[in-house]
Order: structure tokens, then sequence, then C-alpha cells
């Protein structure tokens, strides 16, 4: 769990919310996602209702094409930022 590897401070982002998040159709993407290493990784900020924030999410494609969810957490002040310029 995040907030095992990362202190306290951090939550640990449900399923449910990440794909709530990952389905709003506001949502902002940065492909490739900004901090990845590989140039793979693709991130996804959106809103969840239910968690009341902003969640960013970091997904890969596989050989196949099949997208998977590698992580999710509460979106940084600059993904923040990002989501609130997109929608104005």
């Amino acid at each position: 769990m995040r907030a095992k590897r990362k202190g306290a401070a951090e939550k640990n982002i449900p399923v449910e919310w990440a794909n709530e998040a990952y389905a709003d159709p506001m949502a902002v993407d940065f492909i490739p996602d900004y901090t990845s290493k590989s140039g793979e990784g693709m991130r996804r900020i959106g809103w969840s209702d239910s968690a009341g924030f902003l969640i960013s999410i970091i997904t890969v494609r596989d050989v196949t094409g099949h997208l998977w969810g590698a992580t999710a957490f509460r979106s940084n002040t600059y993904d923040q930022a990002s989501y609130t310029e997109e929608e104005s």
C-alpha cells in the first residue's frame, strides 16, 4: 500500500476512486507522464466525487496494447494546477 511505502500522510487510493477519476470527462492527460523514466508511462488527472479530491493515475500499455494501472495517488499541486487550467 502507498501509505506504508510513502508515510502516513499519503492516502491509499481504493480502485473505485481511481476508476472514477480515470473516467472523469474533464480529465487531463500527460502522454508520456512527465516523470516517466522509460517514456512509456501515462498520467491522467481526474476528479473523484467519492474521494472528494483530484487523483493522478499512472498507467502503461503492455506489448499487446492492454492498458494497466500502475499506481494512483492524491494529485500534487502541479497536477491540480494543470487540471484547473484545462477546466478554464
